[in-house]
């Protein structure tokens, strides 16, 4: 991700209307309705706007399966644009500064998103479905909602990695038998800073730089790439993976496992409206949507829902969630000591 978008970008915040006057109330108004009604006035006023732009990092797979499965239930057509989680952030700066007003909904990275709703970009709702998010997943006030979890884990190839040579912790990587053999993911300074701050800052980064001064390390950029070159066997251990990544290659015939490397960190991904979108009916049709239809398609791509009667399909120990608020706060320094160390070598 880039420092400069989360040290600020300009956000230019206008009125808007919508094309019927039937249904003309703001995205504020409609997240915080309430009664029996309610579905029933959400989804008339969805089919009169008759379209939702939907913006997302989730794997494509998934992001089909969800926005077909809302089309066909609700008739409301989704235009979907998915890119990392640094190049959305990066997207909505570049319309905000514009004025330009054409996304609904976002999901995506919880990080980059809070940056989002730093700049006022993002619009507080109030949902039924929160009461059965898992705890800290909505927070009163906040733009933004937990709608999916996953976990940092080392991903080794079983062909070339014998169980008994299997890392069980971050020193184990210290062993000369893996020279040459390490990768990983090139931006992850979320992931640096949550394991720094459960292990001690100066004894982590003390350990990862002896790693690479011993053994190398391949910075490679995106999760999907990086288990794809674990399971090539380019690179036979990626020290952070994302752990739906190996389990759906996994599940697709490659030689790929992982394991659960203390500290353990999950990383929230989350689900948010837009102030200004511009089909505000068919933003909260789609957000209630997401957390409540789509938390199965989720837990059956490997990914944990937040939705606590939908289980997941991982096996996960004890974790701990990401600090999402001191990641944006301190983002620069952390993406400049990951680059260092990793990515600079």
């Amino acid at each position: 991700m880039t420092p400069r978008y989360f040290a600020g970008f300009a956000a230019v915040v206008i009125g808007f209307g919508l094309c019927s006057a039937a249904f003309a109330q703001s995205t504020a108004e409609l997240g915080q309705s309430s009664g029996p009604d309610r579905m029933e006035r959400l989804i008339a006023g969805a089919q009169a706007e008759g379209e939702l732009s939907f913006y997302t990092s989730l794997p494509v797979l998934t992001t089909t399966q969800i926005t077909e499965a809302f089309e066909e239930k609700y008739g409301v057509a989704v235009t979907m644009y998915r890119a990392e989680s640094s190049q959305l952030l990066q997207r909505t700066a570049n319309e905000a500064r514009a004025g330009r007003h054409v996304v609904d909904v976002v999901e995506s990275a919880a990080g980059e998103v809070e940056a989002m709703e730093r700049e006022q970009l993002l619009q507080p709702v109030n949902l039924p479905v929160f009461e059965h998010l898992s705890e800290g997943a909505a927070v009163p006030g906040r733009a933004w909602v937990a709608s999916r979890l996953t976990i940092f884990v080392v991903a080794y190839n079983t062909n070339l990695v014998r169980p008994a040579d299997v890392p069980q912790s971050f020193r184990d990587l210290l062993d000369p038998k893996w020279n040459g053999k390490i990768g990983i993911e090139a931006e992850n300074a979320n992931w640096l800073m949550s394991v720094s701050d459960i292990a001690g800052r100066d004894s982590t980064l003390a350990l990862f730089n002896e790693i690479v001064d011993t053994n190398g390390m391949s910075a490679r950029r995106g999760h999907t790439l990086l288990v794809n070159l674990v399971a090539s066997g380019e690179v036979p251990v990626g020290i952070n993976a994302y752990h739906e990544h190996v389990d759906q290659a996994r599940e697709r015939g490659a030689p790929v496992d992982y394991v659960f490397m203390p500290p353990l960190i999950a990383m929230p991904l989350s689900v948010a409206v837009f102030r200004n979108a511009p089909n505000p009916h068919a933003a909260i049709l789609f957000m209630d949507f997401l957390l409540n239809d789509a938390q199965q398609m989720i837990a059956d791509q490997m990914m944990i829902p937040t939705n606590t009667n939908y289980p997941s399909r991982a096996n996960e120990p004890d974790f701990q969630i990401l600090d999402v608020a001191k990641y944006v706060d301190e983002n620069q320094q952390w993406l400049e000591l990951y680059r260092e160390l990793f990515s600079g070598r």
